[in-house]
């Protein structure tokens, strides 16, 4: 099935003259008698080496990101934890360099090689808290996932969120790096969400919510409305936005003086729920997925 759109790269080496000295950070040291691994572990810093070469390594907190973890802001949790390890030594600082994951363990379990990225297509239901649990017991998105997805899908994060009452598309993928970049509001990725509505609304004052609008203080972002059909006082709106802050299409209606019984996302990018059943998973075509990726790169 495939799903048409919609509508630091490595500096060059350079000199530092005439620029101050910055002062060298010591290297992350094992301690002594803890097992030797087999790459370098060094802080990670924006300076060139002595010799003017770039340092090698990514931060060990963008691997695990990438490796599914977590997405970068988590795994930065978890080293703040300590529940991070590279051998027995506990990492302290989420720039710490790595050239790949050998030896580092989350929780006392090994990490295993940084896989290809996947991508899914979930209709979430109304009723599933976007979260790995919550702590009043409420079923959350895993609790469906867990039947739905197929046998060898490695651990899986949502893209963005969606909140217990609102249905529709939710991305899921197993690659943090991936998932912030979807997320971020700088890449501009559209959302599309369709809501049933009750109250009284003309299509001149959706068109004002373009220019964006403020309400309790808080600032939200050009938003496309249009009014799809009405039936007396209840109406169907599409809305199409690029920040998705929290609650935004609801309290956007709601500030206009409309009842939202039902909240429904159709769309995120080039990815349609289309006839996408309540509950269920499909996963995203690999060669879908990398040319995806590589138009996030020019966004």
């Amino acid at each position: 099935m495939t799903f048409p759109p919609k509508n630091r790269t490595g500096r060059p080496s350079r000199p530092n003259a005439g620029r101050p000295a910055v002062p060298e950070k010591k290297p992350f040291v094992m301690r002594s008698g803890a097992p030797r691994t087999s790459q370098p572990v060094v802080a990670a810093k924006r300076a060139l080496a002595a010799d003017g070469s770039e340092r090698e390594g990514d931060r060990i907190a963008k691997l695990l990101a990438r490796a599914g973890i977590a997405s970068r802001r988590e795994v930065e949790r978890m080293i703040e934890d300590g529940r991070v390890k590279i051998g027995d030594e506990v990492v302290t600082t989420p720039a710490t360099l790595l050239t790949s994951l050998r030896g580092v363990s989350v929780d006392g379990k090994m990490v295993g090689p940084i896989a290809a990225p996947r991508l899914f297509r979930f209709h979430k239901p109304a009723g599933l808290i976007t979260a790995e649990r919550d702590p009043t017991g409420r079923p959350t998105i895993y609790t469906a996932l867990r039947n739905a997805m197929p046998k060898d899908t490695p651990r899986v994060m949502p893209v963005g969120r969606l909140d217990v009452n609102t249905e529709g598309l939710l991305l899921m993928t197993n690659d943090g790096e991936l998932k912030r970049a979807l997320e971020l509001p700088s890449t501009g990725i559209p959302r599309t969400y369709r809501a049933r509505t009750f109250g009284d609304i003309t299509q001149s004052r959706l068109e004002e919510l373009m220019e964006g609008i403020e309400i309790d203080g808080v600032r939200y972002g050009s938003i496309n409305a249009n009014l799809e059909r009405s039936a007396g006082r209840n109406k169907w709106i599409e809305m199409t936005l690029t920040e998705g802050k929290n609650r935004e299409i609801r309290r956007v209606l709601e500030h206009l003086g409309l009842e939202v019984s039902r909240l429904l996302r159709i769309t995120y990018g080039p990815f349609e729920l289309a006839d996408l059943q309540r509950g269920s998973v499909e996963e995203i075509p690999q060669v879908v997925v990398e040319r995806f990726r590589k138009t996030l790169k020019t966004l």
